[in-house]
């Protein structure tokens, strides 16, 4: 059999070699709106129409979101803010005028500073099951990487660490949480054959909410005797304060991550962004400050399973998708405590547990409908959350992988 040759890098011009009767793709950079409408519709071909019918796990991304996170400008020419701080170029891959595969490539100048290291980034891959497809998509964006200084490259993070990020290795029976990736098995060994390995493992934990309320009943007399501090407030998001609230929140964010692998601190407009893209989808008391002294030094952050009702909308949020979710949130059955955050120093005081009897509470007074909770994602090297929540009677329902590739 022969071997593809390397893809042709962004600008030079379709390949014209082929690999038996199969021709090998042509790999262009995304530059047209068509181009970029073929980029968004792609994963519609992969998990719509396999074995003829749609992968019942397959939440349609929210297109307009996805578009920012790419790094388009707006109709107004503005670009996510993450992106004042990185560059990246998004490719396409094309076979007899058909989209077969696609793939975001980027440099993240914040991690560069940082960890003094030249690592690229990829994210947001989309393919076929065909190896020499995937082969030429990152033939491609490594030879841009490489043009750019790069040394190596790590994924995927759609844009990064901070957002959606990781490919799901284990746990395809169910349909991810909010916020959290999904795709077919076989990626796993696309990636691998295009000589990408594990750098670290991601795991999300599951508990249903019986269990849950016998482990807050289990830690009830330590919480009530840390809540009868004098100095100790636990208390929901002030809506009034919004922006403020999450301002705060990020602050206990980036403090409590400091030092996490791969960890890069959000700036204040990218921040402000998240703000303001998270204002409806975030339920007030879901949002939970601990504070000590006036001071806060934790708190968790859950959100209700939108993914429940995302999978219905494909892909459109508006103009009417946004009333379906804000009528429809109450019958929710499942919240996803995406962060548990605590200051330096505060990490074994026991606030997690005061943190966990106060969510129970609020989300049995929400709708009355909620089952189970997601604590994801945690890393596989974070050996203390990973044995609290092990300890407490969790499950991994998920594994999501970072992957590494030297170049």
């Amino acid at each position: 059999m022969n071997t593809p040759t390397r893809a042709t890098p962004p600008g030079i011009g379709p390949r014209v070699a082929t690999q038996g009767a199969v021709p090998l793709p042509t790999i262009r950079q995304v530059s047209t709106l068509r181009d970029r409408r073929a980029f968004q519709q792609l994963p519609w071909s992969i998990y719509a129409q396999r074995d003829c019918a749609r992968d019942p796990c397959w939440v349609p991304p929210l297109l307009a979101q996805e578009r920012e996170l790419l790094g388009w400008a707006n109709w107004r020419g503005t670009r996510h803010p993450f992106y004042d701080h990185a560059e990246g170029i998004t490719l396409l891959a094309q076979r007899d005028g058909r989209t077969v595969g696609r793939l975001a490539v980027l440099v993240n100048h914040i991690h560069v500073r940082k960890y003094n290291e030249q690592l690229g980034f990829f994210g947001f891959f989309e393919c076929i099951d065909d190896v020499s497809v995937a082969q030429a998509l990152f033939a491609a964006g490594e030879s841009w990487l490489r043009d750019k200084g790069m040394t190596a490259v790590r994924g995927p993070v759609n844009p990064s660490l901070n957002y959606t990020c990781g490919l799901l290795v284990e746990g395809f029976d169910r349909p991810p949480c909010f916020l959290m990736t999904y795709n077919p098995p076989y990626y796993a060994a696309l990636l691998e054959a295009c000589g990408f390995v594990k750098s670290q493992d991601m795991y999300a934990y599951e508990m249903d909410e019986e269990n849950l309320q016998a482990l807050v009943v289990r830690y009830k007399r330590a919480v009530l005797a840390a809540l009868a501090r004098e100095d100790l407030v636990v208390r929901p998001l002030d809506p009034r304060k919004y922006h403020a609230e999450i301002q705060t929140y990020l602050g206990i964010y980036n403090q409590s991550l400091e030092g996490s692998w791969g960890f890069t601190p959000l700036q204040p407009d990218e921040a402000r962004r998240i703000a303001d893209d998270m204002r409806h989808v975030i339920v007030p008391r879901l949002a939970l400050f601990a504070e000590i002294g006036g001071r806060p030094v934790g708190a968790l952050l859950a959100l209700l399973n939108y993914n429940q009702i995302l999978r219905r909308l494909n892909g459109r949020l508006f103009p009417f998708g946004f009333l379906r979710v804000l009528k429809e949130r109450k019958r929710i059955t499942a919240v996803r405590a995406m962060a548990m955050t605590m200051i330096p120093g505060y990490e074994a005081s026991g606030l997690s547990a005061v943190l966990l009897d106060r969510l129970v509470d609020a989300a049995a007074k929400w709708g009355g409908h909620i089952q189970s909770y997601e604590f994801s994602w945690v890393l596989e090297s974070n050996e203390r959350s990973r044995g609290t929540l092990e300890r407490a009677g969790t499950r991994i329902t998920g594994t999501y992988r970072i992957y590494d590739k030297a170049l």
